[in-house]
């Protein structure tokens, strides 16, 4: 017997273990960006050393310490993260008695030519971005397949043909003011260099970043 039609056998795709990326767009975000960003540029000045973990101080890259979330002034944007992290909660059956909490917040700002290595975030479940400051060519955001085996010895595709999203090893996400990406923090990623051409500070790349952990509610 030939089995060369797919029609005369059971055929199905199944897809088990999916890495999940949550987007979260704020409309009308000038507002808040605003704000944000003088409070940052006033943190850069108390503290013009700050900390070294991903970024490269050395190229231009500045970073913040961790306890953005802690002070008062940083209410509207824990506000945002605590209505996201509450509607993935939702979406992922997570237990109610149980909620997804800000432990750390910090911010970055890269200056043209600054960037992040790949890392990870341990010590917690979900890690997001949220960008104020995002010009044309800033520095795109790369998230990389997780399961090693599979960047070991990878299969031929057809040429010149896009790539189905399932089979994809990384992604890449081009920055936008007012946009917030939440992520397992388990997820290998790391940020391009900036390359923007703008001049003074409207060349510079501003983010806020934060962990995610459960809780009792």
């Amino acid at each position: 017997m030939a089995f060369d039609d797919v029609d005369e056998i059971k055929f199905a795709k199944r897809t088990y273990f999916p890495t999940t990326i949550f987007q979260i767009d704020v409309p009308e975000p000038e507002e808040l960006n605003d704000k944000l960003r003088k409070m940052i540029y006033a943190e850069r000045e108390i503290d013009r050393t700050g900390i070294t973990r991903s970024n490269f101080s050395e190229l231009g890259g500045w970073h913040s310490k961790s306890d953005l979330h802690r002070r008062p002034e940083y209410a509207d944007i824990v506000n945002l993260c605590d209505t996201a992290s509450a509607r993935m909660s939702e979406a992922m059956g997570y237990d109610p008695k149980q909620k997804l909490k800000i432990g750390t917040m910090w911010s970055i700002i890269n200056a043209p030519g600054a960037a992040n290595r790949a890392h990870v975030h341990p010590g917690c479940l979900w890690s997001g971005v949220y960008y104020i400051q995002a010009p044309e060519n800033c520095g795109r955001i790369e998230f990389i397949e997780p399961r090693t085996m599979h960047l070991m010895n990878q299969p031929r595709y057809k040429p010149n043909a896009k790539r189905q999203r399932d089979y994809w090893t990384k992604v890449r996400f081009m920055p936008q003011a007012g946009r917030m990406l939440i992520f397992p923090s388990w997820l290998y990623h790391g940020v391009d260099p900036n390359m923007s051409t703008e001049t003074g500070d409207a060349a510079n790349r501003i983010i806020i970043s934060f962990n995610l952990s459960q809780v009792k509610a």
